[in-house]
């Protein structure tokens, strides 16, 4: 190699030794410091991105904590509304029930009333029956009393008695 060094240095070109092979190696490819240099800040950026995700967890997990507590607060609205709706739609089944009572007395009350006509018109109807029977016998014995004046003059007649 000595010989390579001698001619390299007259004809003004770099001599190649094993210094020379360090120096290019470690001009042409980066050292391990330069890979860790890259490396943290590689991490670091990995490590701010992370850390804004788990920002953005916290807030969806507040933001699901918030919106857990809103639905809650509305279902509590809803079931207090369901229980006012179900006390009034009971307070207007007791009023429809207080006014079925009130119809069912005046039905009552009305079929009282039809009851005392249709006895009265029984009553009628029986007097009138009664009269009618008093009178149908009375006109049946004056008939029969005329039929037999009649025989009896006939029978006179008959037997020259008148």
């Amino acid at each position: 190699m000595s010989e390579v060094q001698n001619s390299s240095e007259k004809s003004g070109d770099m001599v190649i030794n094993e210094k020379t092979i360090e120096a290019l190696i470690v001009r042409f490819i980066p050292t391990s410091q330069y890979f860790e240099k890259r490396f943290d800040h590689l991490e670091d950026k990995f490590d701010y991105k992370f850390d804004i995700l788990n920002d953005k967890f916290k807030q969806l997990e507040t933001s699901q904590q918030a919106l857990k507590v809103d639905m809650d607060r509305r279902f509590e609205q809803v079931e207090s509304s369901q229980q006012a709706l179900k006390a009034e739609m009971n307070r207007r089944f007791e009023q429809v029930d207080k006014r079925f009572e009130q119809v069912d007395q005046r039905f009552q009350q009305v079929d009282a009333k039809l009851d005392k006509i249709i006895e009265r018109i029984d009553k009628r109807i029986d007097e009138g029956l009664r009269e009618n029977r008093a009178q149908s016998f009375r006109l049946f014995t004056f008939a029969m009393t005329f039929s037999a004046i009649s025989m009896v003059g006939m029978l006179g007649r008959l037997f020259n008695v008148f």
